[in-house]
């Protein structure tokens, strides 16, 4: 494979990456809204999240193969390469949480065992996830440097992963009353969270200056729910 071929599957790679989390992150925002499960009903609201879920593990599959190539590079190249693999689980125990979903109910005394763990086990791998990939971006102390197109993506990964964590907390289901902690903000903060990735995800399907290996470099623009 020459030079150019491999810089060209490079961004293939990291273009298909970042519309497979688009879509994943459209789903999430659809998912938690009333007015989107009163049109559709709760089956099908359900089979959504789970969906956009596949989405977020495919997405999350390239991300990791693309930082791969950088795991044994100091800095940011293993830095990415930890933030992709930890996040990847976080997206399989996605799937695992959103098919129960569809099967289990909230009345159910096993739902938080077989629906709410492995969402919360998700929502802390992408917390991991989020906080390596911030940490290994050029800051300022605490704030991000404004350097480069993407300066902003860390952050606002971060605080999709930050919304998401608070989404897993409010959707903890009381025993013996089949009612989560607070519906209404388990479902905005998720909503909230998926616009964050979202916003991440369009970034990375925008045409970027410079050489092919600068518009997917993992490490550079992390493209992450």
């Amino acid at each position: 494979m020459t030079a150019g071929s491999g810089e060209r599957r490079v961004v293939t790679l990291g273009r298909a990456m970042a519309a497979a989390f688009a879509v994943g992150s459209v789903g999430f925002v659809l998912g938690p809204f009333p007015g989107y499960i009163d049109l559709v009903g709760p089956q099908a609201d359900a089979i959504t999240f789970f969906v956009a879920s596949l989405f977020f593990t495919a997405g999350g599959t390239l991300q990791t193969v693309l930082a791969a190539r950088g795991r044994d590079e100091p800095g940011a190249g293993r830095a990415a390469w930890w933030a992709a693999t930890v996040q990847w689980v976080g997206t399989l125990s996605f799937n695992v949480t959103t098919f129960r979903a569809l099967l289990v109910t909230l009345d159910d005394p096993l739902y938080d065992r077989l629906v709410w763990r492995p969402d919360a086990v998700g929502s802390v791998c992408f917390l991991v996830s989020g906080v390596i990939a911030y940490r290994a971006s050029a800051r300022h102390g605490l704030l991000p440097a404004r350097q480069g197109r993407g300066w902003w993506q860390p952050g606002v990964n971060l605080l999709g992963c930050i919304l998401f964590g608070i989404a897993a907390v409010a959707g903890y289901v009381v025993p013996g009353t089949g009612s989560m902690l607070d519906l209404a903000a388990a479902n905005w903060t998720t909503a909230a969270g998926a616009v964050c990735f979202l916003a991440c995800a369009v970034a990375g399907l925008l045409p970027r200056a410079g050489t092919a290996t600068d518009q997917a470099e993992p490490g550079r623009a992390q493209h992450r729910p």
